[in-house]
């Protein structure tokens, strides 16, 4: 029975071989989608999971401020945090602090920039679930200068030896770690990756008694995992008796727990965070893409139901009962179904390669091999089949066969509206995913051209280290002799992305009233280098730089340049501000030497806040500001300099447009789906529309002749056939922009910046979507029009 099922099915489908192909091309696109989001949402949901403590541990995220100023909370702790709550909090069993600075490692002639390179406190092997394949959990990092290598980092250093004992250079020749073990690759879903996990001790820092001074990410252990609801119940009391000392100063924790990270947590860690609602954005547009693709396959087949009427009276007049014509039709379903899922298996192999570098992730061809991947295909696909070729099958099973065999049988008025709702829902999706991505590449278009305040173009970033830093007047003179290097500045931060947090007050207030700000510790030239607007005052001089790099610290004297912002937050106008003392924290005593027009030194999410550039002897980031003529010449140069005065380091550099971009990689991300998916929606949405057409057409063919002979200009007759559709394509577009609008409003207002939304940004959509059902519909109409109408007629 079930094999003369298939057979039937496979005769069926090959009689109809365009209507086959639509379905087929349909269904194969909308599972691809749907299962590709299946493998994504699996890596994203089981991030973390592989570690056996994780419903045990907690990060730490510190919120603070100073004499009722907005509160600033984020992913940094002092060192004090975990010795603190060890002591005070039985439902603390350990911790782990952390820190991820970038740093130069040498063996022999091998010389890297290591990205992935984090230190950690010596428990960290037995709090975190990640397997030595060399050393002891408990000793690897129980001393200062230790390091664990991964297996990747192994395999680069020393090849086939064995690298424990051995030795490598951190940074300088003064740095000197001993190889202690190795540990096998973080898995890559894993908030921590790493390639070298060093001794914690090794920074001298251990010793802080502060909760300021924040600088480290710190991880909680918990005795069990109702401890960490248990500790946030304690932990304001016990921190406004901490601060008693300090009233002007509100510091507390939050406790994160460890795998509501990676999706829930608005604070990046060792590597940036997914968002929940983006992963179910993208699923549900993929499921809305299967959708439509399965409307496509209910609207032709019972658009079809006339063609099939007398295959099925005769079947009943033979003796068939419904329910055998029933699963006749669902079995049709299911091969066509099968066949587009064997497709859909091709489809992903050749575009998963293009899938990771739009979602940044590593997914296998071999994850498909997985058994919830396979379940999931399985149920997708019975799961389409029953849905999609239940209703056809429905229909023409309840089929009376003396009224067929009669030729009385009509279509139904029932099956018609079906059909037209089923194209309007369609084009309501397909309008939606057009009028958001205009928005999306509007918002991003704003972004792009949104003035900043400073300017980007032509400037190259640098990371710098100590032994730059000791010769860094020699490297700028060496560096501006060349006419196309504007300006050369050394600051801790570029303004892309100022991150400091640190206190500021009047002079003439105590320290209880101090106000948070972002600070940054600059040159002489940051001003000039980046393009900022100086609005009342004077730029820093040479004097200003070393008044600040005193040997005697306590003899250090400041001068700021402050933000339009600080300067209203501390209650002075621009030009009010030039000479007033002020503070930066307790020990920075100082005055305003210059007040800056605002400009966004961090993502268009966020409102400018008040800033603090200040002269300072530290701080990694090198900024040349060049001209961008002969620019591949002028990077040579800046090699062959950087070659003379840094031998120890290879030579890297960034352009600030990249940092800049990397502040929206996940909206880049999702306009990027958005693009892909609209247009996929759109074509899915006209293969339906073109099957119909062309059904429709055929079946109003005598139709078309009569009309033809009795005067009907080719015009007139496309015009016809073109009309019902286009008609679904307006209702559709109505209400599709209600609902685009909404959903992008609540998208927009993440960002402190952002477009409004404009009339005209629907309609363009909505004539997008038409434009494109047109030519798709007309292409049927003007063959039908244009054919000879005794060929249609004939029979008659």
């Amino acid at each position: 029975m079930i094999r003369n099922y298939l057979k039937i099915a496979w005769r069926s489908l090959w009689k109809n071989k365009t209507s086959s192909l639509i379905n087929i091309a349909g269904l194969a696109t909308g599972l691809t989608c749907c299962l590709l989001m299946v493998l994504y949402m699996q890596h994203e949901l089981n991030y973390d999971k592989f570690q056996e403590k994780g419903d045990r541990i907690a990060r730490v995220i510190m919120e603070y401020s100073f004499n009722g100023s907005p509160v600033t909370k984020g992913n940094f702790t002092s060192t004090k945090v975990l010795p603190s709550f060890q002591r005070n909090f039985p439902e603390v069993e350990s911790g782990v602090r952390m820190s991820d600075p970038d740093r130069l490692v040498k063996y022999e002639d091998k010389i890297f920039m290591e990205k992935k390179f984090l230190y950690a406190d010596s428990i960290f092997f037995q709090v975190f679930s990640f397997p030595l394949l060399k050393g002891d959990p408990a000793q690897v990092l129980k001393a200062p200068n230790l390091v664990v290598l991964s297996q990747s980092a192994a395999k680069k250093y020393f090849g086939d030896e064995n690298p424990v004992g051995k030795v490598l250079q951190i940074n300088s020749s003064q740095d000197i770690y001993t190889v202690t073990g190795v540990a096998e690759d973080s898995p890559s879903s894993s908030q921590i990756k790493f390639d070298f996990i060093a001794s914690f001790s090794s920074l001298g820092t251990t010793q802080e008694e502060t909760y300021f001074n924040a600088n480290y990410t710190t991880y909680l252990l918990f005795k069990n995992k109702e401890g960490i609801s248990s500790l946030q119940g304690k932990i304001g009391s016990f921190m406004k008796k901490e601060m008693g000392a300090d009233p002007g100063a509100y510091v507390n924790y939050e406790f994160e727990p460890y795998t509501r990270i990676h999706l829930y947590s608005p604070y990046d860690g060792f590597e940036a965070n997914s968002n929940i609602t983006y992963i179910y954005i993208i699923a549900g547009i993929a499921l809305l893409v299967l959708i439509i693709a399965c409307f496509t396959y209910i609207n032709l087949s019972t658009a079809r139901s006339m063609e099939r009427a007398k295959e099925v009276g005769i079947r009943k007049v033979s003796g068939a009962f419904r329910l055998q014509i029933f699963w006749q039709f669902i079995s049709e379903s299911f091969l066509l179904t099968s066949i587009a899922l064997a497709l859909s298996f091709v489809l992903i192999a050749l575009v998963l390669p293009g899938f990771n570098q739009l979602a940044d992730k590593q997914l296998q061809l071999a994850d498909m091999s997985q058994t919830s991947v396979l379940v999931a295909a399985a149920l997708i696909t019975v799961t389409i089949a029953l849905l999609a070729g239940s209703y056809p099958a429905l229909i023409l099973s309840k089929f009376q066969p003396v009224k067929v065999l009669k030729g009385a049988f009509k279509n139904t008025a029932s099956g018609v509206w079906l059909r037209r709702s089923l194209i309007v829902f369609q084009f309501v999706i397909s309008v939606f995913l057009v009028a958001a991505t205009i928005i999306i590449k509007g918002q991003m278009d704003y972004i792009q051209n949104k003035k900043l305040g400073y300017e980007r173009d032509h400037v190259i970033v640098m990371n710098i280290d100590q032994k730059i830093i000791d010769k860094i007047d020699h490297f700028k003179t060496e560096l501006k002799e060349d006419p196309n290097i504007l300006a050369v500045s050394k600051a801790n931060n570029s303004p892309v992305n100022i991150a400091g947090g640190y206190s500021m007050n009047r002079a003439d207030v105590s320290a209880q009233q101090a106000i948070n700000t972002r600070g940054n510790p600059i040159d002489d030239e940051y001003v000039k280098a980046n393009g900022l607007q100086i609005i009342a005052g004077n730029d820093l001089n040479r004097q200003d730089v070393l008044d600040a790099k005193k040997e005697d610290y306590s003899k250090n004297y400041y001068h700021y340049i402050i933000n339009e912002s600080a300067a209203k937050a501390l209650g002075w106008q621009p030009a009010e501000a030039i000479g007033k003392k002020m503070f930066l924290g307790e020990q920075r005593p100082g005055e305003v030497k210059a007040v800056i027009k605002d400009f966004h030194f961090a993502s268009l999410h966020n409102s400018i806040e008040p800033l603090v550039l200040f002269p300072g002897g530290w701080g990694n980031t090198l900024i040349v500001k060049v001209s961008g003529q002969n620019l591949s010449k002028t990077i040579a140069l800046l090699q062959s300099k950087w070659k003379q005065t840094a031998p120890h380091r290879p030579f890297e550099y960034r352009f600030m447009d990249d940092d800049f971009n990397k502040l929206y990689d996940s909206e880049k991300r999702t306009a990027k789906v958005f693009n892909i998916f609209s247009v996929i929606a759109i074509l899915l949405a006209c293969l339906g529309l073109f099957g119909l057409s062309a059904y429709s057409a055929k079946q109003r063919i005598k139709e078309i002749g009569i009309r033809k002979v009795l005067g009907a200009s080719a015009g007139n007759i496309t015009l016809l056939l073109s009309n019902s559709f286009i008609k679904l394509v307006l209702v559709a577009f109505v209400i599709a922009c209600p609902i685009a609008w909404f959903v992008m409003n609540k998208w927009l207002q993440d960002f402190a910046y952002r477009i409004q939304i404009s009339w005209w940004m629907f309609v363009l959509a909505g004539i997008l979507a038409l434009v494109i059902a047109l030519i798709t519909v007309s292409f049927q109409a003007i063959k039908a029009a244009i054919a000879n109408p005794v060929k249609s007629l004939r029979t008659e």
